[in-house]
Parts: C-alpha cells; sequence; structure tokens
C-alpha cells in the first residue's frame, strides 16, 4: 500500500512561535515516521505581501529552517524545500488560474480576513489575491493527500480540490489529486494580550527561539482574567490564555485540571498559574533553544540540507507539471 503525501510549510516572514508548533509542527514530527513527507518553506508566497523586504524573506528562511531542525523535523524522513526554486510551481500557478475566476478568489474567506487584517483596502496586491492558485500549485505538484493546516486554511484546501476536479473533469486525466486538511486538537493560540491569533505583526507571540528571560517577561505580562481582581475571587478559565497554554503544553493533564478547579471557585492568584506555565514552557523550549544553537553553528550545513531537499522536490513537480501538460496536450516536443 502506497503512503500517504503530505505537504506543509510556513511563510518565512519572521521565527515560528508557539502557535506555529501546536498549529502543524507537531504533526509534522509525527507524521514524518509513516508518510512521505516534504516541507516547504514558502518564501515565493512570504514576497506577495512583503516584496520590497527580499533581504528579510531571504533571512527567516534560514531562521525558518533552523526552528524546523531543532524542534526535530529530520531532513532523513523530510523533505525540506525552498518554493521560490522550484519553477514547476509557477508554470503550475499560470494554468490553474485559467481554471478559476476571479470573483471565486475575491470571496475566498481567508483571503478576505487577511485583507482586512492588513488593512489593504483597495490596494491589494494581485500576487497576494492569487496565493491560493499559488498554494493549489504547491500541494498539487506533490499529489499531497494530506495537508496539515489551521482552520482557517481550510478554504484554501476545499479551493485546491476545486481546481483539481476542474483540471481532472476538462483534460479528461487523473494527473491531480485531491487533499485533506489534517486541523490539529488545538488548531491555533491565542496571543499572549488575549487577540484572536498570535503573529508577529501583533508582537505577542511567544517564539521557540525565546531565551530564557524573554520568556518569563512574556509569561508574566500574559492576559488572564480581567475580573480576576483579588486572589479569593472566583477566576474564569476558559478563553483565559494561560490556561489554554497549560492545556496544550503541559504533560500533567491531572494537575492543570485541579488547578481550573481551583482557580475556578477562587483561592488561586494568576501569579501561582503563570509560575506553573512558565516551567512547562522552560522545560519545553530549553532542548529546542540548544538543537537549535547547534545547528547554528553550522549555516552550510543547514543550507546544505535546504539544498539537498530543494533538488528532490524540483524534480517531484517537475514529473507532475509533465504530467499537467501531457493532459493539457501542450507538451509539443514530448
Amino acid at each position: 500500500m502506497a503512503k500517504d503525501i503530505v505537504l506543509t510549510g510556513d511563510r518565512p516572514t519572521g521565527p515560528l512561535h508557539l502557535g506555529h508548533y501546536v498549529g502543524s509542527l507537531q504533526n509534522r514530527i509525527l507524521l514524518q515516521e509513516s508518510v512521505t513527507q516534504f516541507v516547504m518553506i514558502a518564501d515565493a508566497q512570504a514576497l506577495t505581501d512583503h516584496a520590497e523586504e527580499p533581504e528579510k524573506i531571504k533571512e527567516n528562511v534560514f531562521q525558518v529552517a533552523l526552528d524546523y531542525l531543532a524542534v526535530g523535523i529530520s531532513p532523513e524522513k523530510s523533505t525540506m524545500f525552498i518554493q521560490s526554486q522550484l519553477p514547476a510551481l509557477c508554470e503550475l500557478t499560470q494554468y490553474y488560474l485559467n481554471l478559476i475566476t476571479w470573483n471565486r478568489l475575491k470571496h475566498n474567506p481567508t483571503v478576505k480576513q487577511e485583507i482586512v487584517q492588513k488593512g489593504y483596502g483597495e490596494n491589494v496586491p494581485a500576487g497576494f489575491m492569487v496565493y491560493p492558485v499559488s498554494q493549489a500549485a504547491d500541494i498539487t505538484a506533490f499529489k499531497a493527500n494530506l495537508v496539515p493546516v489551521g482552520e482557517d486554511q481550510i478554504p484554501m484546501i476545499e479551493q485546491t480540490n476545486e481546481i483539481v476536479r476542474h483540471f481532472n473533469r476538462i483534460y479528461k486525466t487523473k494527473v491531480l489529486v485531491e487533499a485533506k486538511a489534517i486541523v490539529p486538537k488545538i488548531a491555533r493560540l491565542p496571543g499572549i494580550d488575549g487577540k484572536a491569533k498570535m503573529s508577529k505583526s501583533l508582537q505577542n507571540g511567544i517564539y521557540l527561539s525565546d531565551e530564557s528571560d524573554v520568556l518569563a517577561k512574556k509569561v508574566k505580562s500574559m492576559y488572564t482574567d480581567p475580573n480576576h481582581l483579588r486572589v479569593e475571587d472566583p477566576g474564569q478559565v476558559e478563553g483565559n490564555p494561560v490556561f489554554i497554554y497549560l492545556d496544550a503544553f503541559d504533560p500533567d493533564k491531572e494537575g492543570v485540571l485541579k488547578m481550573k478547579e481551583h482557580y475556578t471557585r477562587g483561592g488561586l492568584g494568576d501569579s501561582i498559574v503563570k509560575k506553573r506555565l512558565l516551567e512547562v514552557l522552560e522545560s519545553f523550549l530549553d532542548p529546542i533553544r540548544k538543537r537549535r544553537k547547534q545547528f547554528a553553528s553550522d549555516p552550510a550545513e543547514v543550507m546544505r540540507i535546504l539544498q539537498v531537499g530543494t533538488e528532490k522536490a524540483r524534480e517531484v513537480s517537475e514529473q507532475t507539471l509533465y504530467e499537467a501538460k501531457a493532459a493539457m496536450g501542450i507538451n509539443y516536443f514530448g
């Protein structure tokens, strides 16, 4: 029986944070043991809204690679590659653009939400509007049938599958494969300020590379229950970021449950809960920091890993492109 094929990745617009970990990284670590996994650093996609900062994107390609290696994504088990170095992805995107309407792109809920968040108004870069089609090219180039994503990315998978069905029907082929979204139990972490999403632009994230002193300051400043003014007051656990993080990272689930009960009935201060969270996160992040520094000490080796993975990914994507063009009847010279 053939292995499942997984395509996953991140945009190198900054270092990866705990939200990335619970949203996809931990899934990738588990999946690489049983599937054929391609892990993409989506630098071309990052340029759709950072076109004036190519040097920043280039530097972050390296930083994201360090995060991947540090958390345990293995170059022996997963193929890590750089998106912009695969010309086949651009060509597939070009063909797919003919199979989807501008109106459909405008109504993609994920794109609509991000346009509002970025405050584009009418000045939306064309590349940003069509990045769901580019994403479809990324997924289909590897014939990925599984894609780990957060809930907000499910419309992207749906749009990819629309393109797959449209392509296969028009060209009477089965070259392209539909994908299924894998959504983690904890789809996203709120920011430490209580905002709905952890993000670099809001400066409300805890990063995998944060040193101990930075981590301590961030945990100490975390938003909790604004109505929990005195220790003896009953506190609210639901929607409380500190408890959400404990649910995600504390291995002592029974202890977290008891802490929640105590907090709810009153008599447990926020400082005690945050102290526990700091212990948990320090224990989780310390080995990641150490591995990250080890890989960072040999940047040439990190880039070699990316080059080897990129060459392998290029071969796979070019084969899919060849098959797609054959189905379309435009492989003129064989």
